[in-house]
């Protein structure tokens, strides 16, 4: 061989290994739906907000793994004991231990409260209360049997619904 043919070679070998390499990487932050005993086994029963503790709704709670350790929890819980003002903004608990994105903006590792507001809004609060961050929702006619909290694989990641209300969560 020629020395142009041998570095055409290796320059041949080394895209094709990096393109190797990037593929891999990029697969191994495609989330996975967690289900059964994979869902329980993260989900916590119960959740800690504003001073009170309240029971996990496990038929309402969702998970999603993004690689082979980084999750993404959320579940309803019984707010039937917190005050109405509380209810009316905090539904469940989300629970990420990486930073990711939510709706296109960036929320932290750390365990949330959150809910689905009636003006179209995903909000987040710290568990004492305080508001985190905001994003807008989709609606989602074509979902056929919504369910109150589920997940949902997309293209660029995840799609929390509730109802027919959807955010979409992505690996940072």
């Amino acid at each position: 061989m020629k020395p142009s043919s041998h570095i055409r070679l290796a320059a041949s070998i080394t895209f094709s290994l990096l393109t190797f390499l990037i593929t891999v990487a990029v697969a191994q932050d495609a989330p996975t739906v967690l289900a059964g005993k994979d869902l329980t086994r993260v989900v916590p029963t119960t959740y800690y907000f504003e001073g009170l503790s309240a029971p996990t709704q496990m038929r309402n709670t969702a998970a999603a793994r993004f690689g082979s350790k980084r999750f993404v929890i959320a579940g309803l819980v019984d707010t039937s004991g917190y005050s109405t003002d509380v209810r009316a903004k905090y539904q469940g608990f989300f629970i990420t231990d990486s930073p990711i994105t939510v709706g296109g903006k960036d929320l932290g590792t750390g365990a949330y409260g959150f809910g689905f507001s009636d003006d179209g809004k995903f909000n987040v609060f710290d568990i004492g209360g305080s508001p985190v961050m905001s994003a807008g929702t989709t609606k989602d006619s074509a979902l056929r049997r919504p369910r109150p909290l589920m997940m949902a694989k997309e293209k660029d990641g995840l799609r929390l619904y509730a109802e027919r209300s959807y955010v979409v969560i992505g690996a940072k």
